[in-house]
């Protein structure tokens, strides 16, 4: 027997989402002008976004090559600290190129502002500058500087995230 789905009572209203609604370039535009300049600038957005998949390409490749140079110089299929921590900033590198295509792309494809996933890459960002510190060749002004962005990255995404 099959059952009748559940019509929700009128005091039930679901809970929506409020997004960040962006029409910076909108395809029509009252002054043809405008029109025309914001399909020009949308274009080149979209050659950043083809360029950008080409950074991505060609960054991993050099981490192949990287890991490449690191294992068959002497000591050999050995990677000492330092290495590793080359090897992390070229795969956090490779990860923001990523993490701003897509950026890009949403942009292009919704009319939703990506806030959090911007707020998101530059976390990602400041994360590799942390990872790959050299904490002896810096100042403790420096690192203070970075802590301070990191706290307010994080607590700005945090509170876009609750709001959402």
């Amino acid at each position: 027997m099959r059952s009748e789905p559940e019509t929700p009572s009128p005091d039930a209203t679901p809970r929506k989402r409020q997004h960040l609604i962006h029409d910076e370039l909108p395809k029509e535009h009252e002054d043809p002008l405008i029109g025309v300049l914001h399909r020009v600038i949308r274009m080149g957005v979209k050659v950043l976004a083809v360029l950008m998949v080409f950074v991505i390409l060609w960054g991993v490749l050099d981490v192949v090559y990287v890991l490449y140079q690191q294992l068959t110089s002497p000591p050999f299929l050995l990677l000492e600290v330092g290495d590793l921590f080359r090897l992390f900033g070229a795969f956090m590198v490779v990860l923001i190129a990523i993490e701003i295509f897509i950026n890009i792309r949403l942009y292009l494809g919704t009319d939703v502002l990506p806030i959090q996933l911007v707020i998101a890459t530059a976390l990602m960002a400041i994360a590799r500058k942390v990872i790959v510190l050299d904490i002896e060749a810096v100042s403790a002004e420096y690192v203070f500087a970075i802590a301070a962005v990191v706290l307010a990255l994080g607590v700005t995404h945090w509170l876009v995230a609750r709001k959402q």
